[in-house]
């Protein structure tokens, strides 16, 4: 796109605006409401950076909206319950459900932050989380992996932001539905990266 006006840059020039750009646009796009009824599916993904395993915890509603992550090097119940507070914080509400894999330490977390809220365990009902990894893994394959945790953490934040903002929501993903959807999700992204409306002369 860039190449077409005339514009030649490096892709270390696209990586430094995307460093210094991503996070303020992450935080002015319009985050979905949340919802009483929420279904929170939670589950977690190793990642290897510089020969150690990090664990990235990720939290995705019923429509595969990207709730929140967080990079752990933990995968036990402290980690498990850092991730169920700043749900919670984030989203303002308890869930009506949590379905996770058979992984010990969310039992454990939920009946210490949340022990009304109904926990379904099992694997085949958490296929939701486990699909949601799937853009990231292709995502790390081309950027040849991360360099740091912190890095990772950053990345996935505007990352998870953009792709809530583009996909559909699983019930609306027919193709009648999806023209308007991404009509409105460019009006937002103009909208939060400050660019001008008017057309290209």
């Amino acid at each position: 796109m860039l190449l077409e006006r005339g514009i030649v840059v490096s892709y270390e020039t696209v990586h430094r605006w995307a460093l210094k750009f991503g996070p303020v646009y992450a935080r002015r796009l319009k985050r979905k409401t949340p919802s009483r009824h929420n279904i929170w599916h939670l589950d977690e993904v190793v990642i290897t950076i510089a020969g150690k395993k990090h664990w990235l915890w990720r939290a995705v509603d019923q429509d595969g909206y990207v709730l929140d992550e967080i990079v752990q090097s933990r995968r036990d119940t402290k980690a498990a319950k850092r991730l169920l507070r700043r749900l919670l914080k984030k989203q303002g509400s308890a869930p009506r459900r949590m379905i996770t894999d058979k992984l010990g330490s969310y039992a454990a977390a939920r009946r210490q932050i949340m022990p009304t809220i109904e926990h379904r365990s099992h694997k085949g009902l958490n296929n939701r989380a486990e699909n949601s990894h799937l853009p990231l893994r292709r995502r790390e394959r081309a950027m040849q992996g991360f360099r740091s945790s912190g890095g990772l953490q950053r990345f996935v934040s505007v990352f998870s932001a953009v792709r809530n903002l583009f996909v559909p929501p699983r019930s609306r993903r027919s193709a009648f539905a999806a023209c308007p959807h991404r009509r409105n999700a460019m009006a937002e992204w103009r909208a939060a990266a400050n660019l001008a409306t008017r057309p290209v002369q």
